[in-house]
């Protein structure tokens, strides 16, 4: 059997009771870790953390292993209880869904447990869940390769007066282009997009657009590491916001759409005062 565990967006103990009977019960355990990231981070002690009340060794599962050698997981699982643990809900990252697909087609039997993720803890704003349009994602700019294609959602849900949440992108043990074209991997730092990057991005990205769906005065709200002790939420227009200090990751981002009185009034709490 394949468990599919939601760890939720703090820490180990966010975990819900039903997710940790499972673990316990499962003979191999792997844990997702490029898609999010709780908030200690995959450093040892955050690990060690998880193992020592999930009572369970843990083997991180990068990309690599999850996308191409996902098979030798589905093997085990079907032979034992194997458990896949996700940061925030199971069905967040179109790679889990994959991967019970595939289980599925091998006569694997998959269970599900859920949990809090990024896509229903942003209502902690004000900004009511109903009113959300399409998710967009907005990944890392380089010199040669700058899409766009994020801005048409964005475009369209604002017209429909929806608000946007925007997924910052996530570089986890990417291989280097160098390394590529040597055949050798070798990878890049982690790195974890910050608010303020992503909106000097999506200013670049307007400027070329005739009747912008959005200007550096839309109201938006960051947030940084949600659902964590030291989560940091601020409302502001997207000038004010660039300013901000963040802290660390893990960042994303609102961009508001038509806003009731009620989400006005929770938004205030929020209010940037510089």
């Amino acid at each position: 059997m394949l468990f599919i565990i939601g760890l939720g967006l703090g820490d180990e103990r966010d975990i819900t009771l039903r997710g940790l009977e499972a673990v316990k019960s499962c003979e191999k355990v792997y844990m997702e870790s490029y898609t999010s990231l709780l908030s200690f981070g995959l450093d040892s002690h955050g690990l060690s953390n998880l193992e020592k009340l999930y009572g369970k060794t843990i083997t991180l599962a990068d990309r690599e292993m999850v996308e191409e050698k996902a098979h030798h997981i589905l093997e085990e699982a079907r032979h034992s209880h194997v458990a896949f643990l996700v940061v925030g809900d199971p069905f967040g990252a179109t790679t889990h869904t994959d991967l019970v697909v595939r289980a599925k087609k091998m006569g694997i039997h998959v269970q599900s447990v859920h949990n809090a993720s990024v896509m229903n803890a942003i209502g902690i704003c004000g900004l009511q869940l109903y009113r959300y349009g399409e998710t967009v994602s907005i990944p890392f700019f380089t010199g040669s390769w700058r899409p766009d294609s994020f801005y048409e959602k964005i475009h369209s849900n604002r017209t429909m007066g929806l608000h946007t949440l925007c997924l910052l992108d996530i570089r986890v043990k990417e291989p280097t282009l160098e390394s590529l074209a040597r055949g050798r991997k070798t990878y890049e730092p982690p790195r974890y997009m910050t608010i303020n990057t992503a909106i000097e991005q999506l200013l670049e990205v307007v400027q070329e657009r005739q009747q912008p769906a959005y200007t550096e005065d839309t109201q938006c709200v960051g947030f940084a590491r949600l659902g964590s002790d030291d989560q940091m939420i601020i409302a502001g227009t997207m000038k004010q916001l660039q300013m901000v200090d963040f802290g660390a990751p893990l960042h994303c981002l609102v961009i508001t759409g038509n806003t009731h009185p009620l989400e006005e009034e929770m938004l205030e709490f929020y209010r940037c005062r510089t």
